[in-house]
């Protein structure tokens, strides 16, 4: 462009500095319609705008009756007629063909009707029944919720544990720990809000199932392990405390530099804040899983001198969650230790799989529970065991049973639930829900409830529309709240 005097020409763009505008003004644009996101609202409480950082309580839709959650996921689908759902047509007609249509199944080996192989014991002042696989959680029977008619849409292990963990059938959408997370906060900043303590077993699907999908990386599922070490990388490796604290006083000013320089980008605010995170773990995890303090009889309780080592692998799991929620974690998920066989997936020896694994966990959950009330925090703990599925009451083969979507049971605990119940029926064989039939959506919508968010408002902006844990489904169970 000549100027008037005729002799004048503006300096020219060079093509690095014309990328470089051309970068940051795309991300102006793609930055106002982050900003408008609640997650996005306040980020990082040390950056210079010294908003309220992503850890930090969050303010419910409506007062909570829970404040945390301890998820005890039995990896593989438990069958419901031999834990909490008693049939006694099954024993009736043990062997015979099974006279109800059968569905497709996963492996298509059906067998006869197969009766339950333990008996049932009415137990507590409600007279709730429960198998003798549950001796220990059978004390607490009358803190117990059990939902009888679960159902699910997927008959897969994978498809089946995003379904139960996110509300879809695939992979990519945030596990119900991150939109705990991030709609509630952390009450301890010094801990992820969702912690995952892995028994042994990660469920079909992977880490997956504890992602924070498309909600920030700060709302992720964090691992730990009940043993030494708890986290991975926790242990410093620099020669003093110093010398770390000048390498991250560095990489928050590179950080902070990058920041002023471009505007907020929530990716990069949120790995700030994991780093931050990261280095305020190293003091506070040891103290967590430091078991010492707690006394020789509650060890007991948790099973932690049990001859049968999944048994202290689980107790010491249920003794972590614990003392993660004391510390204000809002949402700690439990898996599955490896016994000698398979998780709660029994296709053959049904009897031998299923009374390994709840040897492994029965004697930790009634602790747990008995733990919980006697400190006063039940209350305020809602406490969550389910599986993917449940299991056909015909055999496959001749000692297994397959997996089935169509009518299974959870139980809850605490957290404004109302005990020594049962809700809902399967028919006469526990094959499918015939009343109050209990859809994941339900599950989760009820869960949100009891925290104080409503699931319809409990609300991310993503891919142009408003997404949400139950999607456009689910409604509360009023029935079973206290």
């Amino acid at each position: 462009m000549m100027y008037p005097c005729g002799s004048i020409q503006k300096t020219p763009v060079t093509r690095r500095q014309m990328l470089t505008r051309c970068a940051n003004g795309f991300g102006a644009l793609a930055l106002t319609s982050l900003m408008k996101e609640n997650a996005f609202g306040g980020l990082i409480a040390d950056h210079p705008s010294k908003a309220a950082g992503p850890f930090e309580p969050k303010p419910s839709h409506a007062i909570a009756k829970a404040k945390n959650v301890i998820f005890l996921y039995m990896d593989g689908g438990p069958s419901q007629v031999d834990t909490f759902d008693p049939k006694p047509l099954l024993t009736k007609e043990h062997g015979q063909p099974f006279k109800m249509k059968m569905e497709p199944t996963q492996f298509n080996n059906n067998g006869n009707t197969l009766g339950c192989p333990w008996k049932f014991r009415n137990h507590g002042q409600s007279g709730l029944p429960i198998s003798d696989l549950f001796p220990h959680t059978a004390t607490m029977a009358d803190e117990l919720c059990v939902i009888r008619s679960m159902v699910a849409e997927f008959s897969e292990h994978t498809n089946a544990n995003y379904f139960l963990h996110t509300g879809l059938g695939l992979s990519g959408r945030p596990s119900i720990g991150s939109w705990v997370n991030y709609g509630l906060g952390s009450a301890n900043r010094n801990l992820p809000g969702f912690i995952v303590i892995n028994g042994g077993l990660i469920p079909p699907g992977g880490l997956d199932n504890f992602s924070n999908g498309f909600l920030p990386a700060t709302f992720q599922g964090s691992i730990f392990r009940p043993d030494t070490p708890p986290v991975s990388n926790i242990t410093p490796t620099e020669i003093s405390p110093a010398l770390q604290e000048n390498k991250l006083k560095l990489m928050k000013k590179l950080d902070s530099g990058v920041l002023n320089r471009i505007g907020r980008i929530g990716a990069i605010e949120s790995s700030i804040a994991n780093y931050e995170l990261a280095f305020r773990m190293q003091s506070a995890v040891p103290d967590l899983m430091n078991l010492n303090g707690e006394s020789n009889a509650t060890q007991k309780l948790y099973g932690l001198d049990a001859a049968y080592e999944p048994t202290r692998t689980f107790g010491t799991q249920c003794l972590i969650a614990r003392r993660l929620i004391e510390r204000g974690v809002r949402f700690v998920e439990l898996t599955c230790p490896s016994v000698s066989g398979d998780r709660w997936d029994q296709h053959s020896n049904l009897k031998g799989g299923h009374t390994n694994n709840a040897l492994a966990v029965d004697q930790p959950i009634g602790a747990l529970l008995k733990d919980l009330k006697t400190r006063g925090l039940l209350d305020e703990t809602l406490v969550l065991w389910a599986g993917e599925f449940g299991r056909t009451p015909f055999s496959q083969g001749t000692d297994g049973r397959d997996h089935n979507p169509f009518g299974f049971s959870v139980w809850m605990a605490g957290g404004g639930v109302k005990g020594g119940m049962t809700y809902g029926e399967t028919d006469e064989y526990g094959y499918k829900a015939v009343i109050n039939k209990v859809e994941m959506y339900d599950l989760h919508a009820t869960l949100l409830h009891l925290l104080g968010m409503d699931h319809k408002h409990l609300t991310f902006r993503f891919s142009g529309r408003d997404m949400r844990l139950t999607d456009v489904h689910g409604e509360v169970i009023h029935d079973i709240l206290a």
